[in-house]
């Protein structure tokens, strides 16, 4: 009786927990209605399973429970039982896959006029590519993958030279137009999964999967990955911006395309102080596009990383009770090999980023500009008396 009673109270307390609880979807700023749908159908045919097993269950202990002068009868078989089952245990997983499959189907059915939107997914950042003036994106290897050239494109193909490229985590598209998402992972198992949207596919190294989707509302819209790829994988967040189409194109005009990515740098007029602070400016838009400010703040406050405020010309204790003065050749060192060395109370999780020496230079400036000790700032070419080659004290 006692089980009885306490399998009702479970019934009854999950049933009045889906109707009255606050956790919800967020709101649909997508054409797939037909994704909240789904779940919907999913969740009655699950839920009037679930009510209707339990209460079979109580059932089955109200009339056939232990009593006193009473033994069970044994039935080796009932075929007539077994094909009512059989029967309506089909029908129940037929409408259960049946609109999903047929979702599915449409998700990976791509409009005509669809953009093309290439997402490129890495340890722990999002990168993504625009087709140019041709209308196509042009041919990539993963041979051709560099520092510099990060998504592999080949600068042998003409198609390529004008695509553009988005190398931050801020990807801007026109509201009311259909897009279509083509997802590869440089490194590990990713997903891409914009939770109004109801969209999101796994990013596979060595293949490209595809979905698409017409967002329908301005707004701005944040990405998550939904596979875990590694211990940074809850920084792995992005930022999509629904705008109208002339925003967009305005936004989308001011990126650069592959092309000019393959120029040298031009040199600042102006002196060496113009030169200082467009390296400066290099590196904070390094700092963006590398995700560097997903783990590292500039103000200050506490993220999985070091501040960068005040962190060059500081004294960090590592791990193992060393102390290590951060110039130069510390910063150039730690972003090389991460793992190298531990600063006390911090996790290393920070992945091999790749990198130029430009772009290293670039970055360690910028570094170098947010609140630099000047009472404890070193030559940049030298480290304090008794620290080795990487700034790390022996004594």
């Amino acid at each position: 009786m006692t089980m009885a009673v306490v399998l009702i109270i479970i019934v009854d307390l999950s049933v009045l927990f889906h109707i009255f609880s606050p956790w919800r979807a967020t709101p649909l700023a997508s054409n797939w209605q037909q994704m909240d749908s789904t779940l919907t159908i999913t969740f009655i045919i699950t839920g009037f399973v679930f009510v209707v097993l339990n209460l079979f269950l109580v059932y089955m202990l109200l009339r056939f429970g232990h009593r006193k002068g009473h033994r069970a009868v044994y039935h080796p078989e009932n075929k007539k039982l077994e094909w009512w089952l059989t029967g309506v245990t089909t029908v129940g997983i037929i409408a259960l896959l049946a609109p999903g499959l047929v979702v599915y189907a449409n998700f990976v059915d791509v409009p005509k006029n669809a953009l093309k939107v290439e997402v490129l997914g890495q340890q722990w950042q999002w990168r993504f590519r625009f087709p140019g003036a041709s209308g196509r994106l042009g041919r990539s290897s993963v041979s051709l993958v560099s520092p510099t050239n990060p998504f592999g494109i080949d600068p042998g193909d003409r198609a390529g030279q004008d695509n553009i490229l988005i190398n931050s985590n801020e990807l801007h598209l026109p509201v009311n137009a259909p897009v279509q998402m083509m997802l590869r992972s440089q490194d590990v198992l990713h997903d891409f999964y914009v939770p109004p949207f109801r969209a999101r596919m796994n990013m596979v190294p060595g293949m490209v999967t595809s979905f698409w989707f017409t967002p329908n509302k301005v707004g701005r819209y944040e990405v998550l990955c939904a596979q875990l790829c590694g211990v940074g994988h809850a920084n792995m967040r992005g930022l999509v911006v629904v705008e109208d189409a002339a925003s967009f194109q305005k936004w989308l005009a001011t990126q650069p395309t592959f092309a000019t990515s393959l120029l040298p740098p031009k040199i600042s007029a102006g002196g060496a102080n113009a030169g200082a602070s467009g390296l400066v400016a290099q590196g904070k838009s390094l700092a963006t596009s590398k995700a560097c400010l997903s783990c590292h703040t500039v103000d200050g406050g506490a993220l999985v990383g070091p501040t960068w405020k005040g962190l060059f010309g500081r004294t960090e204790t590592m791990e193992d009770g060393s102390t290590a003065f951060v110039d130069e050749a510390y910063l150039r060192d730690f972003i090389r090999n991460p793992t190298a060395h531990r600063v006390k109370g911090f996790t290393p999780i920070m992945p091999r980023i790749d990198m130029t020496d430009d772009e290293l230079s670039a970055l360690v400036a910028y570094i170098k500009s947010i609140g630099a000790d000047k009472k404890q700032n070193v030559a940049t070419s030298g480290s304090p008396i008794g620290s080795n080659e990487h700034g790390v004290e022996t004594r």
